[in-house]
């Protein structure tokens, strides 16, 4: 079942369950609802209505980096890694060019008078060389919580999406945008993704393997993106 509140869209799943869990996953602020399978419809609409302004909020953290502005590629520009602010300093030398973090800047080395292009396409490369590091232990972690086996993975710039799935070949696909994300938000794209392998469809069995991303997410981080409220309304 789906709500849809002022823009905002609440995947919501019932089951046999105490508590409602509301919780907002990164990257992009998908919204999830878990209630009690006696709860009425209308019960859980009024909920969600309730926490409006809290999903909102947690939209607005994980959107943040989405409102940066074309980048030039020039000293002192912002650069995001895993979630962090970066000031770039570019060095020129007859060097290959490369990058480096160090300390709060984000150093691209480059040969004297190379253009925007060049200077983008290295850190791009960079960026994926940082995910295709990142990616196999989560794939070997998360393979066997979920049952499933994975052929391989691609790493590439993607347009509209975080990534994509292609269940016949076992396969999937991030977008190298995620090297700019908080590490949980790779790791949830990648579950993501490997719970396709299983469901091809974001319905009610699709969110109930995600539940288990939920469990370990909470556990881990405390309840900074999910908010649990015990349901003692009989409905």
């Amino acid at each position: 079942m789906k709500l849809e509140l002022g823009g905002i869209t609440v995947d919501v799943v019932q089951k046999d369950i105490k508590n409602v869990h509301l919780s907002v996953y990164p990257p992009n602020g998908r919204v999830r609802l878990s209630a009690p399978s006696r709860m009425s419809a209308e019960t859980i609409r009024v909920f969600a209505v309730s926490k409006i302004g809290w999903i909102k909020k947690q939209q607005a953290k994980l959107k943040g980096q989405e409102r940066e502005p074309p980048r030039e590629y020039l000293d002192r520009e912002s650069h995001y890694v895993w979630g962090k602010r970066y000031l770039l300093k570019v060095v020129e030398d007859e060097v290959t060019p490369s990058v480096e973090v160090q300390a709060r800047s984000l150093r691209l080395r480059v040969r004297p008078g190379t253009g925007k292009a060049t200077r983008e396409a290295a850190i791009t490369s960079w960026y994926r060389q940082l995910l295709k590091a990142e990616i196999p232990p989560l794939i070997e972690a998360w393979e066997p919580r979920l049952n499933v086996v994975l052929s391989g993975f691609y790493v590439q710039r993607m347009k509209t999406k975080w990534g994509s799935c292609n269940p016949a070949a076992g396969t999937i696909r991030l977008n190298t945008e995620l090297a700019k994300k908080p590490k949980e938000c790779l790791e949830y794209v990648v579950v993501h993704e490997l719970a396709h392998l299983i469901e091809r469809h974001h319905n009610e069995r699709f969110f109930a393997i995600m539940g288990i991303f939920q469990q370990r997410y909470v556990k881990r981080h405390g309840f900074a993106a999910t908010d649990t409220v015990p349901f003692t309304r009989e409905a």
